[in-house]
């Protein structure tokens, strides 16, 4: 077998990164309401939740005409192989003059490894209101983003995790109002707010800005409901794992655009932590709300 080549690859354009992530998304259509997801290049270990949510969300909009999906609710059953393929079948399960709702099975070696349901609507006019945008949120342009922080906070990781974040290259930009300390996180309110927004423009397509924001939603909001433990996803012995995730989505939006992600976590307890996300526009206008439930474990060494 040929040594791996230890020479360093120049990092990728922001153009290339989104590029990356709508090739992923863009689900193969195999058959009839059957699609596959491609696998993350150069990925190992296990799948990316949001990647999981956003390729099952495109398989179930490919499957529905005149309708914009308005909200889905999805439960992980087991951790994907980023060396696989994903295989999706999608179920019709209603279609009506103004709803449709679908349901995809996401599998890997004839293993189920989540389930989505997603509910779609004709576009109407009805009453509105919405909460308000957060009080005392600085704008994104003051703020450090996630990969900067990421450089700074290196040279404190221990070995096996330093090259993993240096190597990390994310289509998403992510620039939170409160840094997180990976060694040695503070015990602090679970409350959090992040701006996200896609690294370089995208198409005009609804349906990719939709999957595009759904892989987003899964990023740092299972984290809220370890912040008042002083815990993270490296801390000795925490086991960390997406239970279920739901999203609804509001009003048109783009996902290439600075988005406010709003996150509470109200209760943890059992070896699960809830958590519930608001994302907002600059302008004000709430475009989408999210829950998650996680596993949030920490085994002592009896364990």
């Amino acid at each position: 077998m040929a040594e791996e080549d230890p020479t360093p690859r120049p990092p990728r354009t922001p153009e290339q990164l989104v590029a990356g992530l709508v090739d992923l998304l863009d689900v193969e259509e195999l058959d009839t309401d059957l699609y596959r997801g491609a696998r993350l290049p150069g990925g190992r270990g296990r799948v990316f939740g949001g990647q999981v949510i956003g390729q099952a969300l495109q398989a179930a909009q490919r499957s529905t005409e005149g309708k914009a999906a308005h909200s889905l609710h999805a439960y992980f059953m087991r951790a994907g192989d980023d060396a696989l393929p994903i295989v999706y079948r999608v179920v019709r399960d209603f279609d009506g003059r103004s709803f449709a709702t679908r349901r995809v099975i996401a599998t890997q070696n004839g293993q189920p490894i989540l389930n989505l349901a997603a509910s779609f609507q004709v576009a109407e006019d009805g009453f509105h209101h919405q909460d308000a945008f957060p009080a005392n949120i600085p704008p994104p342009e003051g703020l450090k983003s996630d990969a900067e922080l990421r450089v700074d906070a290196a040279k404190d990781l221990p070995e096996e995790h330093r090259q993993r974040f240096l190597r990390w290259s994310s289509p998403i930009e992510v620039r939170p109002l409160y840094p997180r300390n990976w060694v040695a996180p503070d015990v602090r309110e679970p409350v959090n707010y992040t701006w996200i927004r896609a690294v370089a423009p995208l198409d005009a397509d609804p349906a990719m800005h939709r999957a595009v924001l759904a892989y987003a939603s899964d990023m740092g909001l299972m984290a809220t409901s370890m912040m008042p433990h002083g815990v993270n996803w490296m801390t000795p012995g925490m086991q960390t794992a997406s239970l279920d995730h739901a999203m609804w989505f509001h009003e048109p939006f783009r996902a290439d655009e600075w988005l406010l992600y709003a996150m509470d976590a109200p209760w943890a307890g059992h070896g699960r932590g809830i958590n519930r996300g608001r994302i907002f526009t600059r302008d004000g206008r709430l475009i989408a709300s999210t829950a998650q439930e996680g596993l949030i474990r920490r085994r002592t060494p009896r364990d």
